[in-house]
């Protein structure tokens, strides 16, 4: 049917029914199942409202289609409704989670603001600060150019130039250095000039491997400085990291105990992490191969020991701190079903029968991303074939953490700060 002649609620449940089918929930299938884990729901909830500007990170696990990128899903709409600036990276190869120099990109590349806008998210926030006047700025101001921030001195000199001058191809060159692109040091202290401040910042350029960390600290605080209440990160596909060398899963552990704000680890305050995993992740990587004692030990060999304690902590929040998916009900996945019929009905104007039921005793055929693709593929042949009577097979996926050489880059012998 042309999609012109749809009514906004058809198209919903069409765009809904066509991401399921394709296993990747969006905004609007999220939106009319909701959410069946209401214990982990409130555990990001939780961090959300938690008071005292900490940073709170939140690691869930669960098996294969136990609705874990549907849970990240649901968590963005919590997070935007509360006023959070919101992102969702999944980790692959073009984004390997040891390199933070990528995961920030994507991040930003895929950031949301409460308004709904999204992409160019360090643009729509820059936009949105008050200036000088505003106690908020004001603060963020000081904060960027005080010693004790950490930050290179190109990030309050870019933030007065900013303020400041009024050339478009100048601003636009530093907002994307602030999400992640290279300036010419050179343009930025023509800026200072222009403005009368070439004194106050005297610098060099910045190495590229301290900036990483830097950025992420500057746009956060740039986003709560535009009257956000913080930046909520979604990590999807985290068990990828099972499949790369065994350095690469060493910074990765360093990068995940960077993201949770583990104690000991850098503290980016008002930055809230869900990250999301399979169960049987720590048994299969940390003990199975080993990296519980191999990886300390490798970055000790390197002369990296504070990576050594920060890959610790990451792998101790892979195994102690992890927030296990409570498992469906029969009666949760019936009503999430039948409300998946009137989905599906409503989307091709055509009356889907009841689901079929496959036979139980097969754990995995329960879990909801099998039932919703059953269902979905019997009513397509149906629709399509009236008075067919399709028989489905379900085989079990089941994660492969075999290192795999297509997921390694050759991770930096410099890696960002810890």
């Amino acid at each position: 049917m042309p999609v012109e002649s749809l009514m906004p609620d058809q198209l919903a449940c069409l765009r809904a029914i066509e991401a399921l089918r394709n296993g990747v929930p969006n905004r609007d299938a999220v939106r009319i199942l909701g959410s069946t884990q209401p214990d982990a729901e409130r555990d990001f909830l939780g961090r959300l409202d938690q008071e005292g500007g900490k940073q709170r990170g939140l690691l869930i696990s669960g098996d294969f289609g136990a609705g874990k990128s549907h849970l990240l899903e649901h968590f963005e709409h919590l997070a935007l409704d509360r006023n959070f600036v919101c992102s969702r990276v999944a980790v692959s190869k073009e984004t390997p989670f040891y390199d933070l120099a990528k995961m920030f990109r994507a991040a930003v590349d895929n950031g949301t603001l409460p308004d709904g806008r999204a992409g160019a998210m360090v643009d729509e926030v820059a936009t949105r600060l008050a200036g000088p006047s505003d106690a908020g700025y004001a603060q963020f101001f000081q904060w960027a150019d005080s010693a004790s921030s950490g930050l290179h001195p190109i990030f309050p000199a870019t933030l007065m130039v900013h303020e400041r001058l009024d050339d478009q191809e100048l601003l636009n060159a530093i907002r994307w250095f602030w999400s992640g692109d290279r300036v010419a040091v050179g343009d930025v202290k023509r800026g200072l000039r222009q403005v009368g401040q070439q004194r106050a910042y005297q610098f060099r350029a910045p190495k590229q491997r301290d900036l990483p960390p830097q950025r992420l600290h500057f746009v956060l605080e740039m986003i709560k400085a535009a009257g956000y209440r913080g930046w909520v990160v979604l990590i999807d596909e985290l068990e990828l990291i099972g499949s790369y060398s065994l350095l690469q899963r060493a910074r990765s552990y360093v990068e995940l105990a960077r993201w949770m704000g583990a104690a000991g680890a850098a503290s980016y305050p008002g930055l809230v992490v869900a990250a999301a995993i399979t169960e049987d992740f720590a048994e299969a990587i940390l003990e199975d191969k080993g990296d519980r004692q191999r990886v300390p030990e490798r970055l000790r060999e390197r002369d990296e020991a504070q990576a050594a304690r920060q890959a610790e902590l990451g792998m101790q929040w892979l195994s102690r701190r992890r927030t296990p998916l409570s498992e469906v009900t029969d009666e949760a996945v019936a009503t999430a079903v039948e409300r998946l019929r009137d989905i599906y009905s409503r989307a091709y104007d055509w009356p889907a029968p009841e689901a079929p039921d496959p036979a139980r005793g097969a754990g995995y055929q329960q879990r909801m991303r099998y039932k919703v693709r059953t269902a979905i593929t019997v009513w397509d042949l149906q629709r399509l074939r009236p008075g067919f009577r399709p028989e489905i097979e379900i085989d079990e996926h089941k994660p492969d953490y075999a290192e795999n050489p297509d997921l390694e880059g050759t991770p930096g012998t410099n890696p960002p700060p810890v």
